[in-house]
């Protein structure tokens, strides 16, 4: 028998356990595992010494194509996504124009993305005050989730993103748990923090300390606990996104065990850079929420440590460097996102798993299975017979400098720029073909494929 690809010798990460395995690989498939495969293969990669894992599955990018695409596009977008271990990805519904929030706009937007990605990809839909009557149609459509604003977002263009007020996020929430949807959720008290602001700005306090004290941890709790009590109401399944205080990860493990159909996700800006290294940094890293001081980080790393974190995501959110500049070196005026999707994975394992010793299977459930499963990606998220052949390579001994003249961003500006960071992704394989190599960069052409949910009737993270 002779098969496509042979991955042999290599640490393989199971769902429960780390084993040495050979994987074999056929029309892009995982079609056996053992601990010693011989047979013949078109292509043998040896893997001893590195980890093998599924790919990650980033539930959070933003690509602004179209109508955006001098900030990202899909070609520069996913090349940085395969080069940093990602095999599939989830479009957020903003900063592209228009928003997908529309059945129209949807179409826009796929068509823009054929034959442009190089890893596997699938679609939000937008909650905005009103669109109430396009959930179904982007249901139809084939979106994996949607997406609101409780914090003020958008623009004076047309067809940008809203916020949603309360009646629509409760109308909302009530409409999508008819349809069986998820409803991610930015939670920050949208009058709270713009109030915040306005007085900081009004006293002309406009630094990187100052932006992060408009929008304290309470903001965030507080919304999160309005979105909670809504879905009780509603029935309605939550994601909360870019978690970023310890206070809001436990009141959402709380309504969790009272029944709340709800996850969460961070990101690796939280647990790697403090409120200081921002104001060192600057405006590259400047996002929302904030970054966290010291304290608030370490009691985030506590509860990922615990297992609460069910996901990590990029938040890759991108712009042209002009927006990143204030004249007046004023925090406030710089656009808020952070470009980082292609040091998602070795960064986080180099600080997760080699430095405070994350079991590497639960960092695999983070990036990988618990994404797969809760957002319907059934094919993919681990290392089976009969999932999709997503794997990644990762060499625990490798170390390097992250360099601007290696990214593959449309705007070579990242705030991990001049880090070190001691592991690297050498490999990327999507459905069994090699999209990245770390010594070729990328390779052949975009092969990523539109993805749509696989529905369950079960719920699998309620009351876990």
């Amino acid at each position: 028998m002779k098969y496509d690809l042979l991955i042999k010798d290599g640490s393989v990460v199971f769902r429960d356990a780390v084993k040495r395995a050979d994987i074999a690989i056929r029309n892009g498939k995982i079609v056996a595992i053992a601990e010693r495969i011989q047979a013949a293969a078109d292509q043998v990669v040896h893997a001893a010494g590195q980890y093998v894992m599924p790919g990650m599955i980033d539930t959070h990018v933003h690509i602004c194509e179209p109508g955006r695409t001098e900030w990202e596009g899909f070609e520069s977008g996913t090349k940085a996504l395969a080069a940093g271990g990602t095999t599939c990805y989830v479009d957020m519904p903003l900063n592209a124009l228009p928003a997908t929030t529309t059945k129209e706009a949807f179409e826009l937007k796929r068509a823009a993305a054929d034959g442009k990605n190089y890893v596997d990809y699938a679609f939000y839909g937008g909650l905005v005050p009103g669109n109430m009557e396009n959930l179904q149609e982007l249901s139809d459509a084939g979106v994996v989730a949607y997406k609101c604003f409780m914090a003020t977002c958008g623009s004076d263009l047309p067809d940008d993103f809203k916020n949603v007020d309360d009646f629509t996020l409760y109308s909302g929430m009530k409409k999508l748990a008819e349809l069986g949807h998820i409803l991610s959720i930015h939670a920050e008290n949208a009058e709270i923090t713009d109030h915040f602001a306005q007085e900081k700005i009004k006293q002309g306090k406009v630094t990187a300390f100052d932006y992060v004290a408009s929008r304290p941890v309470f903001t965030e709790v507080d919304a999160v606990l309005r979105a909670l009590f809504f879905a009780k109401e509603t029935g309605c399944k939550l994601h909360f996104v870019h978690i970023s205080s310890a206070d809001s990860v436990e009141e959402i493990m709380k309504a969790r065990h009272e029944g709340v159909d709800v996850t969460l996700e961070s990101c690796p800006h939280y647990f790697t850079i403090t409120t200081s290294q921002f104001a060192e940094i600057g405006p590259v890293a400047k996002c929302s929420p904030p970054l966290r001081d010291e304290l608030e980080q370490e009691k985030l790393w506590e509860a990922l440590k615990r297992g609460k974190i069910d996901m990590l995501t990029s938040d890759h959110s991108p712009c042209p460097p002009e927006m990143k500049h204030s004249d007046t070196n004023n925090m406030f005026e710089v656009w808020g996102g952070i470009t980082g999707c292609q040091n998602n994975v070795d960064l986080m394992f180099d600080e997760a798993v080699k430095k405070r010793h994350v079991p590497v299977t639960e960092f695999v459930r983070m990036i990988s299975t618990n994404p797969a499963e809760r957002f319907q990606l059934r094919t993919k998220g681990e290392i089976a017979i009969g999932k999709d052949a997503d794997i990644i390579l990762i060499d625990p001994n490798q170390s390097y400098v992250v360099k601007e003249e290696n990214f593959y961003y449309r705007h070579k500006h990242s705030p991990y720029t001049n880090r070190t960071i001691d592991c690297r992704v050498t490999k990327t394989f999507v459905r069994g073909q090699l999209v990245f190599d770390v010594n070729e960069g990328i390779v052949g052409n975009p092969i990523g494929q539109f993805m749509t949910s696989q529905k369950i009737p079960h719920n699998d993270f309620a009351q876990s």
